[in-house]
């Protein structure tokens, strides 16, 4: 399931994987204490963050304080990440009501730039919320996503979904998103991944409840009150983000903000980067086509806006568990196991499945699952790569490219399916494809890294 520009949370991740045994050792009340190796009489500082130099910072993992911010951004992804997950119920309703003279090529492009500008912003608000905080970031959020869904309630052109839905929604999903993540990495090290995974599945945990909310209101009060309805749902959800989620770290200065992509003659690294461009590629084809395919394969509407869900709900175990397995057989490892998974899935599930209302379950809960570990595997591979304090810089780097993924893949499929004149196996087989590719760039990277050994942690 990250995105852009988070900076300081993998700096911190990083640096408690690659330094645990020199730069970390843990205090009295068990938080983790930075810089005792330099110093080791140094004595703990468990609650004078606001004033403490990087060194000296130390981490509650856990009490009260710190899990209401990760209720907070539970709360705020359920609202932000839910809206990404339910991109293909409004694919699919929007082809057949207010947009059905539009080729699904055109109506494409509204989804593809709301990802491509929910992503590649981060590369910006993530050094803004390393020197701000999250206060104004949350708030600015909280406006662009709520007018921009009630925008979407009134909009009857192309161009209005563009800006309501794509801009608006976008800006709003990142600049919600970025500092959600954020913010737990001022009061978790060792406990990180838990409570980052405990909060990132407020995403797919909003894929499982809208998509079967708005199935159920479209019929009875129509798309616009659906639409204004989930906009004071989102409006809710996000007041809470608003009041818990919150920093304790003292601010950063210096640095440069912008991409360098001098850093791409690493080899390794420009095939993961590129791995992952593929992976994006792929992975809002099967989120943005599968209700339309299923209702296109004679299948009845109510179950194909559900399918939808049962794709999150497995979701919402791939963003956990692997990340677990990961940390003992090897992140890259584990990545290339996931992307096989969505291959397999893809070319050998959907290609053939039709209307096959079983056949639909096992696709959206494996590929559910699979594509789900690629999001949340994917920092953690680059943080492999490159030295903790330059991890800002890298992971952002690779997302202006793979932003460019993200804000294509939709209307090529589009553009295929209209080709193919409605029939769905050139769209699949590209998405194939696609996992393909990636599969080939990450299997090529730890080849570079540790030769052919299976059994290499890697």
């Amino acid at each position: 399931m990250s995105r852009g520009g988070l900076g300081r949370e993998a700096h911190h991740e990083t640096s408690n994987l690659s330094r645990e045994n020199t730069n970390i050792k843990t205090g009295h009340n068990g938080s983790p204490t930075r810089g005792e190796a330099e110093s080791p009489s140094a004595p703990t500082k468990p609650h004078s963050d606001a004033s403490a130099s990087p060194s000296e910072v130390t981490y509650p993992e856990g009490g009260l304080r710190a899990w209401l911010v990760v209720l907070g951004s539970f709360s705020g992804m359920l609202a932000s990440f839910g809206l990404m997950n339910i991109v293909g119920t409004f694919q699919a309703y929007l082809t057949t009501h207010q947009l059905a003279n539009e080729s699904p090529s055109t109506v494409g492009w509204i989804f593809s730039i709301y990802v491509f500008l929910a992503f590649g912003c981060g590369l910006q608000i993530g050094p803004i919320f390393d020197r701000k905080g999250s206060r104004w970031l949350v708030l600015a959020g909280t406006v662009c996503l709520v007018v921009g869904m009630i925008g979407v309630s009134e909009s009857t052109k192309f161009w209005h979904f563009i800006l309501t839905f794509s801009i608006l929604g976008g800006v709003g999903t990142s600049l919600i998103f970025t500092p959600a993540v954020g913010a737990i990495a001022h009061f978790f090290c060792h406990r990180r991944g838990a409570a980052t995974g405990l909060a990132a599945t407020g995403g797919s945990f909003g894929g499982i409840i809208f998509p079967l909310a708005l199935e159920a209101l479209f019929p009875k009060v129509g798309f616009a009150w659906s639409v204004r309805l989930l906009a004071l749902i989102f409006l809710v959800l996000l007041v809470i983000a608003n009041l818990l989620i919150r920093t304790r770290l003292p601010p950063t200065s210096g640095g440069s903000v912008w991409p360098d992509f001098r850093i791409f003659e690493d080899v390794t690294f420009a095939l993961t980067t590129a791995g992952v461009f593929f992976v994006e590629w792929g992975l809002f084809v099967p989120l943005s086509f599968l209700s339309s395919y299923a209702l296109a394969n004679g299948v009845n509407t109510t179950f194909s806006y559900q399918l939808l869900a049962i794709l999150n709900a497995g979701s919402v175990f791939g963003r956990a568990v692997p990340g677990y397995v990961a940390d003992r057989l090897g992140r890259f490892n584990t990545m290339i196991a996931t992307v096989a998974l969505c291959l397999v899935s893809s070319l050998g599930i959907w290609l053939n499945v039709g209307g096959n209302v079983a056949g639909l379950c096992v696709f959206a809960v494996l590929f559910g699952f699979a594509s789900g570990s690629n999001i949340s595997l994917t920092p953690v591979c680059v943080g492999q790569l490159c030295e903790p304090e330059v991890f800002g810089r890298w992971y952002g780097t690779m997302y202006t490219i793979v932003s460019i993924g993200c804000l294509t893949g939709i209307p090529i499929a589009g553009e295929i399916l209209a080709r193919n004149k409605g029939d769905y196996w050139g769209l699949i087989v590209f998405t194939g494809l696609s996992y393909a590719a990636g599969l080939m760039c990450f299997t090529t990277a730890r080849i570079r890294k540790v030769g052919w050994r299976l059994t290499a942690v890697y």
